[in-house]
This record gives structure tokens, sequence and C-alpha cells, in this order.
């Protein structure tokens, strides 16, 4: 059984937030939060917070059947970062020209599974 939280449209390129899930992807959820918690990246913050509620979804008995889990008992598994849709704007260049600028965004999926499931 494996909870999931999911982020859709984090307005950041999904490139950056992919460097810092690679670091948390396998690792203890406390020690997944704790490693996020000194990296200095902007996507670490956006990564924190999903698995947070990921944390937040394992705990809630309603969700899960009865069980309550513990938050040294969970694994990070599966951490996805997608692109989302783009916001495209134009910037005026030289001669008349024109310039494609696209605000990128992302879609930030953390699935943790409880260690007795492993």
């Amino acid at each position: 059984m494996t909870m999931k939280a999911i982020h859709r449209g984090a307005r950041i390129s999904a490139r950056k937030v992919r460097l810092v899930a690679d670091l948390v992807r396998g690792k203890y959820a406390d020690e997944a939060l704790d490693i996020l918690k000194y990296q200095p990246q902007r996507g670490a913050r956006m990564l924190e917070k999903v698995l947070q509620s990921a944390v937040g979804n394992a705990q809630d008995p309603e969700q899960n059947g009865g069980r309550s889990y513990k938050i040294e008992d969970l694994v990070v598994t599966d951490v996805q970062v997608g692109p989302g849709p783009m916001f495209k704007r134009v910037r005026p260049r030289a001669r008349g020209m024109a310039f494609m600028i696209k605000k990128r965004t992302s879609h930030i999926s953390v699935g943790l599974t409880p260690l007795e499931n492993l």
C-alpha cells in the first residue's frame, strides 16, 4: 500500500526539482525530510512540503483503512517530477522580431511505502 501526495502546477522547472528528488529517493521519510531541510535550492522547499503532505496522509487512519503509520516506518519509494503546462510569453527583439519565453511548471509526486509492505 502506497500513500501519495501530488503538487500539480508547481511554478518551477521539472529539471531543477529532479536534482533534489534524486537525493531522497529510497531513503526513510524522516531522513529525507532532514536532507531536504538543509538543501539551499528552492525546489527542495517544494519537495519538502509534498513529502510532509504524504507523511500526513500516511498518519491519517481514515485514508488507510484504520491504520496509522509512524514516520520512522515509512520509506520514500516513488518520487516523480514531470513537466506541467507552460505559460508562453513574447519578448520583443531587434528588427521587429519576437522571442518566445516559456515559463515552465512541473508536477511533483511523492509515494511512501511502510516497511512491512516492502
